[in-house]
Protein backbone atom coordinates (compact mmCIF):
# COMPACT_ATOMS: atom_id res chain seq x y z
CA UNK A 1 0.00 0.00 0.00
CA UNK A 2 1.36 3.53 -0.98
CA UNK A 3 1.99 5.52 1.72
CA UNK A 4 0.05 9.07 1.87
CA UNK A 5 1.94 11.90 1.00
CA UNK A 6 2.28 14.67 3.51
CA UNK A 7 0.94 18.27 3.27
CA UNK A 8 3.96 20.78 3.79
CA UNK A 9 2.33 24.48 4.27
CA UNK A 10 4.13 26.83 2.34
CA UNK A 11 3.16 30.55 3.48
CA UNK A 12 4.55 31.48 0.15
CA UNK A 13 3.47 32.72 -2.40
CA UNK A 14 4.68 33.68 -6.49
CA UNK A 15 8.47 31.78 -4.46
CA UNK A 16 8.43 34.77 -1.98
CA UNK A 17 7.71 34.26 2.07
CA UNK A 18 4.17 36.43 2.42
CA UNK A 19 4.92 39.44 4.16
CA UNK A 20 2.37 38.76 7.06
CA UNK A 21 3.53 35.23 7.48
CA UNK A 22 3.76 34.98 11.19
CA UNK A 23 -0.31 35.89 11.76
CA UNK A 24 -1.34 33.82 9.04
CA UNK A 25 0.52 30.93 10.84
CA UNK A 26 -0.83 32.33 14.09
CA UNK A 27 -4.60 32.33 12.85
CA UNK A 28 -3.63 28.42 10.82
CA UNK A 29 -1.30 26.78 13.68
CA UNK A 30 -4.11 24.30 14.77
CA UNK A 31 -4.79 23.41 11.60
CA UNK A 32 -4.17 19.55 11.00
CA UNK A 33 -0.80 20.35 9.04
CA UNK A 34 2.85 18.92 10.91
CA UNK A 35 4.70 20.26 8.17
CA UNK A 36 5.44 23.85 7.52
CA UNK A 37 7.60 26.45 5.80
CA UNK A 38 8.81 28.80 3.66
CA UNK A 39 10.89 31.12 1.48
CA UNK A 40 14.63 32.33 2.23
CA UNK A 41 12.99 35.96 0.89
CA UNK A 42 10.11 37.87 1.41
CA UNK A 43 10.67 38.65 5.16
CA UNK A 44 13.58 39.55 7.55
CA UNK A 45 15.86 37.33 9.14
CA UNK A 46 14.47 37.93 12.52
CA UNK A 47 11.21 37.64 11.73
CA UNK A 48 12.41 34.36 10.05
CA UNK A 49 13.59 33.21 13.14
CA UNK A 50 10.67 34.27 15.21
CA UNK A 51 8.24 31.86 12.81
CA UNK A 52 10.52 28.98 13.05
CA UNK A 53 10.68 29.52 16.69
CA UNK A 54 6.71 29.75 16.79
CA UNK A 55 6.29 26.95 14.88
CA UNK A 56 8.58 24.59 16.78
CA UNK A 57 6.51 25.60 19.59
CA UNK A 58 3.54 23.92 18.43
CA UNK A 59 5.62 20.81 16.97
CA UNK A 60 5.82 22.11 13.73
CA UNK A 61 8.36 20.02 11.47
CA UNK A 62 9.71 23.66 10.33
CA UNK A 63 11.16 23.40 6.10
CA UNK A 64 13.27 26.17 4.51
CA UNK A 65 12.85 26.09 0.57
CA UNK A 66 15.35 27.98 -1.41
CA UNK A 67 15.37 29.36 -5.09
CA UNK A 68 18.95 30.18 -5.81
CA UNK A 69 21.69 28.64 -8.58
CA UNK A 70 24.35 29.69 -7.74
CA UNK A 71 26.63 27.95 -4.93
CA UNK A 72 27.42 31.46 -3.17
CA UNK A 73 23.73 31.95 -3.10
CA UNK A 74 22.63 28.38 -2.12
CA UNK A 75 25.29 28.52 0.79
CA UNK A 76 24.61 31.62 2.35
CA UNK A 77 20.74 30.03 1.98
CA UNK A 78 21.97 27.19 4.29
CA UNK A 79 23.70 29.22 6.84
CA UNK A 80 20.87 31.60 7.22
CA UNK A 81 18.56 27.61 7.40
CA UNK A 82 21.29 27.00 10.24
CA UNK A 83 21.11 30.26 11.95
CA UNK A 84 16.58 29.95 12.19
CA UNK A 85 16.93 26.73 13.39
CA UNK A 86 15.17 24.94 10.50
CA UNK A 87 14.60 20.82 10.53
CA UNK A 88 14.94 20.14 6.79
CA UNK A 89 16.52 22.76 3.94
CA UNK A 90 14.86 22.06 0.65
CA UNK A 91 15.55 23.41 -2.81
CA UNK A 92 19.00 24.87 -3.89
CA UNK A 93 21.00 23.29 -6.68
CA UNK A 94 23.22 20.14 -5.15
CA UNK A 95 26.56 21.56 -3.93
CA UNK A 96 28.90 19.89 -1.48
CA UNK A 97 29.76 22.78 0.26
CA UNK A 98 25.55 23.28 1.11
CA UNK A 99 25.81 19.73 2.42
CA UNK A 100 28.39 20.37 4.84
CA UNK A 101 26.37 23.76 5.68
CA UNK A 102 23.47 21.20 6.54
CA UNK A 103 25.26 18.00 7.88
CA UNK A 104 27.33 20.29 10.74
CA UNK A 105 23.89 22.06 11.85
CA UNK A 106 21.78 18.60 11.96
CA UNK A 107 19.29 19.97 9.04
CA UNK A 108 17.82 17.37 6.53
CA UNK A 109 19.02 18.54 2.92
CA UNK A 110 16.19 17.83 0.30
CA UNK A 111 17.67 19.77 -3.02
CA UNK A 112 16.16 20.51 -6.58
CA UNK A 113 17.05 17.90 -9.31
CA UNK A 114 17.30 18.95 -12.96
CA UNK A 115 18.04 21.67 -15.59
CA UNK A 116 16.38 24.55 -13.41
CA UNK A 117 15.83 28.43 -14.46
CA UNK A 118 13.69 31.52 -13.33
CA UNK A 119 11.62 32.52 -10.33
CA UNK A 120 9.16 30.67 -9.99
CA UNK A 121 11.42 28.02 -11.56
CA UNK A 122 11.55 26.04 -14.44
CA UNK A 123 12.39 22.82 -14.84
CA UNK A 124 13.73 21.13 -18.18
CA UNK A 125 15.51 18.38 -18.89
CA UNK A 126 14.49 14.46 -19.63
CA UNK A 127 12.89 12.33 -17.18
CA UNK A 128 15.86 9.33 -17.04
CA UNK A 129 18.18 11.86 -16.94
CA UNK A 130 16.50 13.76 -14.00
CA UNK A 131 15.78 10.24 -12.31
CA UNK A 132 19.57 9.24 -12.88
CA UNK A 133 21.13 12.33 -11.26
CA UNK A 134 19.10 12.01 -8.32
CA UNK A 135 19.94 8.45 -7.75
CA UNK A 136 23.47 9.58 -8.70
CA UNK A 137 23.37 12.29 -5.38
CA UNK A 138 21.92 9.04 -3.61
CA UNK A 139 24.80 6.61 -4.29
CA UNK A 140 27.63 9.11 -4.20
CA UNK A 141 26.74 11.86 -1.72
CA UNK A 142 24.48 9.91 0.77
CA UNK A 143 21.11 12.13 0.14
CA UNK A 144 18.00 11.11 1.23
CA UNK A 145 15.32 13.10 -0.13
CA UNK A 146 15.08 15.47 -2.89
CA UNK A 147 12.54 18.51 -4.01
CA UNK A 148 11.10 17.89 -7.08
CA UNK A 149 9.56 20.52 -8.96
CA UNK A 150 7.25 18.10 -10.98
CA UNK A 151 3.79 20.28 -11.95
CA UNK A 152 6.75 23.09 -13.18
CA UNK A 153 8.36 20.84 -15.69
CA UNK A 154 7.98 21.67 -19.24
CA UNK A 155 7.40 18.05 -20.61
CA UNK A 156 4.65 15.46 -19.04
CA UNK A 157 4.86 16.67 -15.46
CA UNK A 158 2.50 13.51 -14.61
CA UNK A 159 4.68 10.81 -15.99
CA UNK A 160 7.80 12.43 -14.41
CA UNK A 161 6.30 12.59 -10.76
CA UNK A 162 5.12 9.02 -10.81
CA UNK A 163 8.44 7.61 -12.87
CA UNK A 164 10.63 10.05 -10.16
CA UNK A 165 9.08 8.43 -7.03
CA UNK A 166 8.78 4.94 -8.44
CA UNK A 167 12.69 4.89 -9.47
CA UNK A 168 14.32 7.25 -7.06
CA UNK A 169 15.96 5.53 -3.77
CA UNK A 170 14.53 8.31 -1.79
CA UNK A 171 11.75 10.64 -0.44
CA UNK A 172 10.36 12.72 -2.60
CA UNK A 173 8.36 16.39 -2.29
CA UNK A 174 6.30 17.06 -4.88
CA UNK A 175 6.42 20.82 -4.68
CA UNK A 176 5.07 23.82 -6.69
CA UNK A 177 1.77 24.38 -8.30
CA UNK A 178 -0.44 21.51 -6.67
CA UNK A 179 -3.30 23.82 -6.94
CA UNK A 180 -6.21 21.70 -7.41
CA UNK A 181 -8.38 18.60 -5.95
CA UNK A 182 -7.28 16.43 -9.33
CA UNK A 183 -3.70 17.41 -8.67
CA UNK A 184 -4.14 16.16 -5.41
CA UNK A 185 -5.30 12.73 -6.61
CA UNK A 186 -1.74 12.67 -9.23
CA UNK A 187 -0.18 13.35 -5.82
CA UNK A 188 -1.67 11.03 -4.06
CA UNK A 189 -1.15 8.07 -6.12
CA UNK A 190 2.04 8.48 -6.81
CA UNK A 191 3.00 7.59 -3.09
CA UNK A 192 5.51 10.39 -2.64
CA UNK A 193 6.67 11.68 1.03
CA UNK A 194 5.34 15.02 0.34
CA UNK A 195 4.24 17.83 -1.30
CA UNK A 196 3.93 21.65 -1.06
CA UNK A 197 1.24 23.70 -1.58
CA UNK A 198 1.60 27.60 -0.85
CA UNK A 199 0.10 29.85 -3.43
CA UNK A 200 -3.19 28.14 -3.80
CA UNK A 201 -3.97 28.74 -0.42
CA UNK A 202 -4.05 32.09 -0.66
CA UNK A 203 -5.94 32.20 -3.86
CA UNK A 204 -8.67 29.94 -2.31
CA UNK A 205 -8.16 26.83 -4.62
CA UNK A 206 -9.26 24.63 -1.74
CA UNK A 207 -12.55 26.40 -0.76
CA UNK A 208 -13.83 29.61 -2.09
CA UNK A 209 -14.65 31.49 1.25
CA UNK A 210 -12.52 29.56 3.39
CA UNK A 211 -9.84 30.22 5.74
CA UNK A 212 -6.23 29.20 5.29
CA UNK A 213 -6.61 26.91 8.34
CA UNK A 214 -9.48 25.91 6.92
CA UNK A 215 -8.18 24.65 3.47
CA UNK A 216 -5.25 23.08 5.13
CA UNK A 217 -7.50 20.69 6.97
CA UNK A 218 -9.82 19.92 3.59
CA UNK A 219 -6.76 19.28 1.90
CA UNK A 220 -5.67 16.57 4.71
CA UNK A 221 -9.03 15.37 4.65
CA UNK A 222 -9.25 15.21 1.04
CA UNK A 223 -5.74 13.25 1.21
CA UNK A 224 -6.68 10.89 4.00
CA UNK A 225 -10.10 9.62 2.74
CA UNK A 226 -10.39 6.18 1.72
Amino acid sequence: MKQIPELIVMLTHHDRTVTNAIEIFENAKNSKAKYWGFKEVGIPEDQMKLLVDKMKAEGKVTCLEVVDYTEEGCVESAKLCARCGFDILMGTLYFDSVKKVADEAGIRYMPFVGELSGRPSVLNGTIQGIIDEANNLVDTKGLTGFDLLGYRYTGDAVKLNEEFVKNVRADVCLAGSVSSFQRLDEVKATGAWAFTIGGAFFENKFGEGLTFGEQIDVVVDYMNKD
